[in-house]
């Protein structure tokens, strides 16, 4: 029997989530169930899905490791397509003076965020961040997640970025889940740069994206659009040089003011951006038109008591909406997606099954992977993960706690909570 070829079986509920592309407005309460369904994957690579009984009449179950999915739902591997998960350091005394009332930004301010991790991060040997890069992405395997997209942005000089990114190309090749790496030069503002921000954009475009691009170390460019860090002028030419080095191009996007990013993120054709808890109604409309993925990050407005981004508004007005993890060390450290599906259903107001959608099939298009995961259909990855309950609605009803039982990766059994 040949590694990667197993049949499963008798699924309550086989939830295909079916597509090649990122799913718009009302196109994302689609699920394509099938009840008592069956997935043969040969090679790692999904070969036939159907009704146990359709599948059992073409494919001899002794070719086959077979697992048994009675009573039990079986979904795509779920794809976070935004994280910060190779990091040196903590930030928990940060979370602390969060609570007594300081503002995100008033921390930056006294040297604390998104430096912090600068520091630490500059300091931790390529070992340090391997050992605990790989320790998160264990983690978050345990919670279904197959594909993660990691950010740099804790070097903002060439080295340390470089550092980052040459971890997390070792760690897609050693680890089960796949890694789509995300260049994040333009993260915050070292000190040495406050007042001088256009020369640091000329600095990441002539110093260190040339070496990203050329040796092929992160498929996506992203950029901080932000009052007080990275206006929408600056974020506009950096990420126009990296389209023209071969790039695809990211934005964290009108997180904490409305300055824009929406808009520009429709204008230069972004595959997403993310945050956009102020984005306004006509960077909504924007986006929608240019069929720009809106990755939102309720984990993060919930550890900031922000208000949460306007998923239900977005969805409405034709958006394709992915969600994310935004797994970080200061203003959201958690990888858990049972509460990102319990926050998106019970505050954003989003269905159970646009919250599966935003999760699977346009997570996958947040990352430029939609032709290859994100849904069970033939010539798709056999990424497939395997709850304890007998359908998807118990995700976010078991509020917070894990309900995937089983992940398949490419074929293989990578997780298995009963052992």
């Amino acid at each position: 029997m040949k590694k990667g070829n197993v049949l499963i079986k008798n699924a309550a509920e086989l939830v295909t989530c079916s597509g090649f592309h990122a799913k718009k407005g009302h196109e994302m309460n689609d699920l394509h169930v099938i009840p008592t369904g069956a997935v043969v994957i040969e090679e790692g690579v999904i070969k036939a899905v159907g009704t146990t009984e359709e599948i059992l009449k073409n494919y001899q179950e002794a070719n086959y490791e077979v697992i048994d999915a009675a009573g039990k739902a079986v979904l795509p591997g779920f794809v976070d397509s935004h994280t910060h998960f190779v990091f040196g350091g903590y930030r928990a005394e940060e979370f602390s003076w969060r609570l007594r009332g300081d503002s995100y930004m008033e921390i930056m301010e006294r040297g604390g965020g998104i430096i912090n991790s600068v520091r630490a991060t500059a300091e931790a040997t390529k070992e340090e961040l391997h050992r605990a890069g790989k320790k998160r992405l264990d983690s978050m395997l345990s919670f279904g997640v197959t594909t993660v997209e990691g950010k740099s942005g804790y070097g903002l000089d060439y080295d340390t970025e470089i550092k980052q990114l040459e971890v997390m190309d070792a760690l897609d090749q050693e680890h089960p889940m796949d890694i789509v790496k995300t260049f994040l030069g333009a993260h915050a503002v070292p000190k040495d740069y406050k007042g001088r921000e256009d020369e640091l954009i000329d600095y990441i475009i002539e110093k260190v994206l040339p070496t990203v691009a050329e040796r092929n170390l992160a498929a996506f460019c992203d950029i901080f659009c932000e009052k007080n860090v990275f206006s929408v002028e600056q974020s506009r030419r950096l990420l126009t040089k990296a389209k023209e080095m071969g790039m695809q191009v990211k934005l964290h996007a009108d997180e904490i003011v409305q300055l824009g990013g929406a808009e520009l993120a429709a204008e230069l054709g972004a595959v997403s951006a993310d945050h956009l808890l102020q984005a306004s109604d006509q960077g909504i409309a924007d986006m929608a038109k240019a069929g720009v993925v809106a990755t939102l990050l309720p984990c993060t407005a919930f550890s900031l008591r922000e208000h949460y981004a306007r998923g239900r508004y977005m969805i409405d007005q034709g958006c394709a909406v992915a969600l994310a993890s935004d797994l970080n060390p200061g203003s959201c450290f958690t990888e858990s997606i049972p509460l990102v599906f319990a926050l998106a259903t019970l505050y954003m107001k989003m269905s159970i099954e646009e919250a599966v959608t935003a999760l699977t099939i346009n997570g996958a298009a947040a990352v430029g992977r939609a032709d290859k995961i994100g849904s069970i259909d033939v010539g798709k990855q056999g990424d497939i993960i395997i709850l304890e309950f007998p359908s998807y609605k118990y995700i976010p009803y078991h509020i917070a706690v894990s309900t995937v039982e089983k992940v398949v990766k490419k074929g293989v059994l990578v997780f298995d909570k009963e052992k």
